[in-house]
């Protein structure tokens, strides 16, 4: 029986409803593990499993012959060192489309949450001040239905956020490597008109050498004063410090954020503090249903891997 090794499992396995032994072979499962501990764990593997952590180049070109293949446990895999990988002959596999549906629901979860101001309206609850409910209503509240949304990549998690946009009425615009003609009401045009003219605007776009701080100071500055950035995608995306002070200078209204740019955030960084800002820790792949049909992926990887036919193959 092949040894498949998961490094990393407690990042998917974190309130012990994922059972990591029902993947095909001989399973050993670490919870977490440090650099320095990864050619010790690997020895003699087949299969490596990993999620979201990083795989430098200098430890995979030290990789014991046995290794075969190494599993992304999501979409992304810009955490691992493809030319290392390349150089060794190892397969690198993801799971595609597993939180499609979820994290598309996170992007419509910000947005709402940032049209109505919740996060202030909350707070202020949270400290005893009603005036919401005896006064007036003391913050904005503004309607989704007209406004327009500005959809940066359009893959299958931008495809799902716009046809929950289209069912709230929203007018939509595409930005893509590809170019297309207009279609179901899409309007399909450049960065730089949809940075202009959109209310909200969803990145879903891996993250790459070319995607890397896409959102810059200047990008920044072309947006409409009124508009809100959504990011479920990858932190990466945005240039957070840039981010921050334009959010502390209202250049833009505000942002939702679902990743950062480093995670966890830092315990002082000021988008806890930030009244038009939400922030959430990477939850849009963290739901139960979400993580077991993740499992139930990386056992068809595994399986199909074992009996030589891969799927969801990258390289």
């Amino acid at each position: 029986m092949q040894k498949v090794v998961v490094l990393n499992g407690s990042v998917v396995n974190y309130d012990h409803n994922i059972d990591w032994a029902t993947l095909p072979g001989d399973v050993v499962t670490y919870d977490t593990t440090s650099e320095d501990q990864i050619l010790e764990r690997v020895a003699g593997a087949a299969v490596v499993i990993t999620k979201e952590m990083p795989m430098p180049g200098a430890i995979i070109r030290q990789f014991p012959a046995s290794i075969k293949m190494v599993c992304e446990a999501g979409t992304g895999y810009n955490n691992y060192d493809i030319a290392a990988l390349k150089e060794k002959g190892i397969v690198l596999t993801n799971i595609p489309a597993y939180s499609t549906q979820r994290v598309a629901h996170t992007a419509i979860m910000l947005m709402l949450n940032l049209a109505s101001t919740m996060q202030t309206q909350i707070s202020m609850i949270a400290a005893g001040n009603h005036d919401n409910f005896s006064k007036h209503l003391m913050v904005s509240h503004e309607e989704l239905n007209g406004k327009t949304l500005g959809v940066v990549g359009f893959g299958h998690i931008g495809q799902a956020i716009i046809k929950v946009a289209q069912a709230m009425d929203m007018k939509i615009l595409v930005a893509t490597r590809t170019p297309r003609e207009d279609f179901n009401g899409i309007h399909f045009t450049t960065q730089a008109e949809l940075f202009a003219q959109s209310d909200f605007i969803s990145l879903n776009l891996p993250l790459n050498d070319t995607t890397h701080h896409l959102i810059n100071a200047a990008v920044l500055k072309a947006m409409k004063p009124s508009a809100y950035l959504i990011n479920t995608a990858r932190g990466g995306l945005i240039d957070q410090a840039a981010l921050i002070t334009a959010l502390q200078q209202h250049e833009i209204a505000g942002a939702g954020l679902d990743v950062q740019e480093v995670e966890p955030l830092p315990d002082d960084s000021p988008l806890f503090t930030l009244p038009n800002v939400i922030v959430t820790p990477h939850i849009g792949w963290r739901g139960l249903e979400t993580r077991q049909r993740l499992l139930q992926m990386i056992h068809d990887n595994v399986a199909a891997y074992f009996n030589g036919q891969p799927i969801n193959r990258v390289i």
